[in-house]
């Protein structure tokens, strides 16, 4: 229920030799969903979006094309939150510097510039789990065509300013102010990603620029308003519909084991760990390498024993 101890080790820029701090800003890559996700859930607490209506009700600027699969089960944000809505584009490469950046419009209809196909649904809404950065866009777009707010503001404000996050970030570019403390990410062969990290319009599904103590804190609320000891964000009761299988193996935007809410993340250059049991421990590994689950790996297997 508190952070016990953190800790930076190795460089967050190889070539100055500048080292990570614990203010260190790594890129969250998926992490950045369960944290879109409180989000999200806050809105469904306050009327402004719902679980299980169509999600075009909700979606002004663009609607999620009809077709076979949805003409009886329309797709709603419960199933794009638990990966079950039957939406494609599993993931993410981002955009690297200087490259022309899509809209959300355009990411979520494959236009050019995305790098990614059209985000539709090729599965009946529902049927299976499947995990899907595809549909996390399509919240993010909900979020934003609702209260009429860019998505960093509405994250901050929801978000990261009630759990304490004060180093944490959506924006995508990186603002230039923020460069400095941000870590470079790196290949697996060591090579520096080109203009050090990507960037990300993505930014529910992928977007976040945090610390580990950041995550740590959100976890802890997290932790706490399942207790009943915190409502800083969330009722005790909306958690625990988050923290509740939906679809095998996931909740509503995290990832469920026995007593344990976690996911994982990867960027270009970067990897990174978030778990939390429901006894008040856990771990956030952050890693500015393509390499970094591996040794994220063997520091939870320690934490373990």
């Amino acid at each position: 229920g508190a952070i016990e101890w953190a800790k930076g080790y190795g460089f967050a820029d190889f070539e100055s030799k500048r080292p990570v701090e614990n203010t260190t800003l790594f890129q969250a890559g998926s992490i950045s969903k369960p944290v879109a996700a409180v989000a999200a859930m806050k809105m469904v607490e306050e009327g402004k979006l719902s679980l299980d209506q169509n999600i075009n009700t909700f979606l002004t600027s663009w609607k999620l094309p009809d077709n076979d699969f949805t003409k009886d089960r329309k797709v709603t944000l419960r199933e794009i939150m638990s990966h079950s809505a039957g939406v494609t584009v599993h993931g993410f490469p981002g955009y690297a510097a200087g490259d022309p950046l899509p809209t959300l419009v355009q990411v979520l209809d494959g236009a050019k510039p995305a790098n990614t196909p059209p985000i539709r649904v090729d599965v009946l809404p529902g049927s299976i789990w499947r995990y899907s950065g595809g549909g996390y866009t399509i919240m993010q777009l909900a979020m934003t065509d609702v209260t009429h707010k860019p998505f960093p503001e509405i994250m901050r404000e929801t978000v990261l300013a009630r759990a304490d996050m004060r180093e944490s970030t959506y924006e995508n570019p990186l603002p230039s102010k923020l460069s400095g403390v941000a870590a470079t990410g790196y290949s697996s062969d060591g090579a520096p990603v080109p203009g050090r990290y990507h960037t990300y319009p993505e930014m529910a599904a992928a977007g976040l620029w945090t610390t580990a103590s950041d995550l740590a804190r959100f976890g802890i609320e997290i932790q706490k308003s399942r207790e009943g000891r915190s409502n800083r964000i969330l009722k005790q009761a909306t958690v625990e519909e988050m923290l509740t299988e939906q679809k095998k193996p996931y909740g509503l935007g995290f990832g469920l084991d026995p007593n344990w809410f976690s996911h994982g993340g990867a960027d270009e250059g970067f990897q990174a760990s978030f778990g939390c049991s429901f006894d008040g421990k856990g771990l956030v590994v952050m890693t500015n390498s393509d390499n970094g689950g591996r040794l994220a790996h063997e520091i939870e297997l320690a934490f373990a024993a």
